[in-house]
């Protein structure tokens, strides 16, 4: 796995950085490999051979070679840790950027589904109002065709009354020849009804060919329709108000249907009609000979019948003139739906290319998705191996681990003639590291895992701290605790300052970066659970820092003896620590904590000494108990965080107390003299180590003498009159650092619906 670094530099596996063999024991990097990692990469079997290779000696007792050894151990695996950082990094800006062409996708084709929603609705009113045009025209073309042959039938029989009274005027005019033209004029009223007959089968037969015509444009309409709403059928199958409108058209199908009956009805009148005219002229025959009876009758109202007639002329041109006129308005129907079927037309063509595009994006949204897939299967898989490397370079460094820091010379401190007493050796194998003390003209030379100078911010020391932070989360039990004497940082190491944010201290900070990395791996299938507790022992007495019913009354009774909780310390089978009657509280944000923090801030013992005047006068212990369920793999792990922030050791000659503060000091001065004796008993691999000597050392066991992976931060002031209490620190930091206890156990068990929490 041979790639390209960020920077455009070309990374070379790290097998042909070592000379192209396996990293041995002797086999030391480049100067710079710790500093720089941009022209390397790992390959899986790189790392493997760097996790499983052992140290080899050729003497087991040379501790420094086994230093000097460890030490380049330690730095190739920062290297490999540090290229698999930049690894996750260029991962997660690889999944931020397909994530935003994913919502840039997914907006385009919303975009497009609402375009395509609004020409499908304005097709949708148009067809509708041709339709309803169609459907008015339609039915007042009907209703003008039947007032239309209403009248001209009144009309036909006008004429026909009228010739019949003229031919009966004629044959009566002439009496000599009266049979004859009786006759004559029975013939003559046969032909005439003969050629009635035949105008209306011509005028029949015309209807006919009218209605056909309707019939066709009934059903070019109706296939026009059928063949548009097939293709938009076809275009948005997944939409479900094509139904109705389908169900809409069959409608006016069957609508199309009735009215087609309707003529066939009509036409079988018509035909019905005829057969009654021909009963008629029979009648008319058998009549002939009672028309001269009427005669005088027909001659009076021949008058009326002109009158009529007249003015069933004048309608007759009214009529025509409507039939011109709906035939223009039929005519301009007509074009109107000939725009808007090549505006269908134009809409299908739209319709149809934001489709071909519609499919594109969603063929491009898809491999989105799976590069996306991908690079989340690549992330979780360097975070496994993150983990491993992390881990492996803890147990390495130790389980107990030394960082020291000196905290600068305040203004209350007052001037000093007797110059500086702490500096710091530049040699590149104490670069860092060490610290020298002068006391009396003699120089005392330390080394530890880290030491911090004044000038360094509390966010330089917590970059240190960040990775065995992250342990708790990996289901280590973790714990970090601060020591030294009053008023030299320890508590501003711990809690920082709660006005400034850039001065929060380790405890705030731990928190921010819990609830972070939690909340990115959500992602991964990680849920995580968290509780807090809090409490101080105070003139060895556990007191509850959260409870809500404490008050200075309540106090005063449990130190008297006299009612009170009794906070009993207890350890399982497991190492974890139980302490009964404590408060616990289930956290779910960083706010919820830190309004803890503040609660217990004001619930803590404080009081004035001579060296300090806001003297911490009780050990404060802060537990964070993390349980963690991955729903993907099925992993469950639980991890436990202790922050401690150890009250001042100080001298009594020095401190001034008197009082209560004399008896606070000297509680204070001997839990932490039973933390020196049982450092002690560790570094020496006594059989007996005497835990149960202090409240303090036996609430500590697990991480003094257990698997859990423990640092101590000892707090230092560069004050000259302050070196005797310094070098006594330093010396018992440097006996805690030579310890050696068990290795860290990841704990994988499930938590039980009543644990509570542990500090181990």
């Amino acid at each position: 796995m041979v790639g390209t670094a960020r920077n455009g530099r070309v990374r070379h596996a790290f097998s042909v950085v070592n000379g192209g063999q396996d990293l041995g024991p002797s086999s030391a990097p480049a100067s710079n490999a710790g500093s720089e990692c941009d022209g390397i990469e790992f390959t899986r079997e790189d790392v493997e051979a760097l996790l499983n290779e052992r140290p080899r000696r050729k003497d087991r007792f040379n501790l420094k070679e086994k230093c000097d050894t460890l030490t380049e151990y330690i730095k190739r695996l920062k290297l490999c840790i540090k290229w698999f950082q930049e690894l996750e990094g260029s991962y997660l800006f690889e999944r931020e950027k397909l994530q935003n062409s994913v919502e840039v996708s997914e907006r385009q084709c919303n975009e497009m589904g609402i375009l395509f929603k609004n020409k499908e609705e304005e097709l949708n009113s148009i067809i509708a109002e041709l339709r309803k045009s169609f459907a008015s025209v339609q039915e007042k073309f009907t209703k003008e065709e039947l007032d239309k042959m209403t009248a001209m039938e009144s009309l036909t029989r006008e004429r026909e009354a009228r010739l019949e009274i003229e031919r009966s005027q004629n044959s009566l005019s002439d009496e000599l020849g009266r049979v004859q033209r009786e006759l004559s004029s029975a013939n003559q009223k046969i032909t005439s009804l003969n050629d009635m007959y035949k105008r209306l089968q011509d005028y029949i037969a015309s209807l006919q060919q009218y209605n056909s015509k309707l019939h066709m444009d009934l059903s070019t309409v109706e296939e026009d329709l059928k063949r548009v709403e097939k293709e938009k059928a076809s275009m948005v199958e997944n939409l479900s108000m094509l139904r109705g409108q389908l169900s809409v058209s069959r409608q006016s199908q069957d609508d199309a249907i009735k009215q087609r009956d309707a003529l066939v009805n009509e036409v079988a009148c018509l035909r019905m009609e005829l057969q009654q005219v021909r009963d008629d002229r029979d009648r008319h025959q058998l009549q002939v000979q009672t028309l001269t009876a009427e005669y005088t009758k027909y001659k009076e109202s021949m008058e009326k019948s002109c009158f009529d007639l007249d003015n069933l002329t004048s309608k007759k041109d009214e009529l025509e003139e409507r039939c011109l006129s709906q035939s223009n308005e039929i005519r301009t129907l007509k074009d109107q739906l000939l725009t808007a079927e090549r505006k269908l037309q134009m809409s299908d063509l739209s319709t149809l290319e934001t489709r071909v595009e519609y499919e594109g994006q969603k063929k491009l949204i898809s491999e989105l998705q799976t590069r996306l897939a991908d690079a989340e299967f690549k992330l979780i898989d360097g975070e496994m191996l993150r983990k491993k490397l992390h881990n492996t370079i803890l147990e390495l460094k130790g389980n107990i681990r030394v960082f020291c820091r000196v905290r600068p010379l305040l203004a209350d401190d007052g001037p000093s003639t007797e110059g500086k007493v702490i500096s710091y050796p530049t040699a590149m194998d104490a670069l860092g590291r060490g610290i020298d003390l002068v006391q009396t003209g003699q120089k005392h030379s330390f080394t530890f895992d880290k030491v911090f100078m004044p000038d360094v911010s509390q966010e330089d020391v917590f970059e240190d701290i960040s990775q065995l932070v992250q342990s708790a989360l990996d289901g280590y039990k973790v714990c970090i605790f601060a020591y030294g004497q009053t008023g030299s940082g320890k508590t501003y190491t711990m809690m920082g300052n709660p006005g400034d944010p850039e001065e929060k201290g380790l405890i705030p900070r731990s928190l921010e970066q819990i609830f972070k990395t939690r909340q990115s791996l959500q992602p991964q299938g990680w849920k995580y659970e968290m509780q807090v507790s809090m409490l101080e022992i105070y003139n060895e007495t556990i007191r509850d820092l959260l409870s809500p019913n404490r008050s200075s009354s309540d106090m005063l009774r449990t130190e008297n003896g006299i009612g009170g909780k009794q906070y009993t310390i207890k350890h399982d089978a497991n190492g974890n620590t139980h302490v009964s009657d404590l408060t616990i509280v289930d956290v779910r944000t960083a706010k919820e904590v830190s309004f803890l923090l503040e609660q217990a801030a004001h619930s803590r013992s404080v009081g004035k000494t001579q060296m300090n005047e806001q003297s911490s006068r009780s050990h404060f212990v802060f537990t964070l108990r993390i349980s963690g369920v991955n729903e993907s793999t099925e992993q469950q792990v639980q991890g436990v965080l202790n922050l401690i922030d150890l009250a001042g050791s100080e001298r009594l000659s020095k401190s001034g107390s008197t009082g209560d503060r004399l008896k606070e000091t000297q509680a204070i001065n001997r839990s932490l003299s039973s933390l020196s004796d049982v450092i002690f008993a560790l570094a020496k691999k006594e059989d007996h180590v005497p835990f149960r000597n202090s409240k303090l050392t036996y609430l500590l066991q697990p991480c003094l003498g257990g698997d859990s992976k423990t640092l101590m931060v000892v707090n230092i002031s560069p004050e000259p009159s302050s070196a005797g209490e310094s070098l006594c620190s330093l010396r018992f930091a440097s006996r805690v650092n030579a310890c050696d206890i068990g290795i860290p156990r990841r704990q994988t068990n499930m938590r039980l619906p009543d644990s509570r929490l542990s500090y181990g």
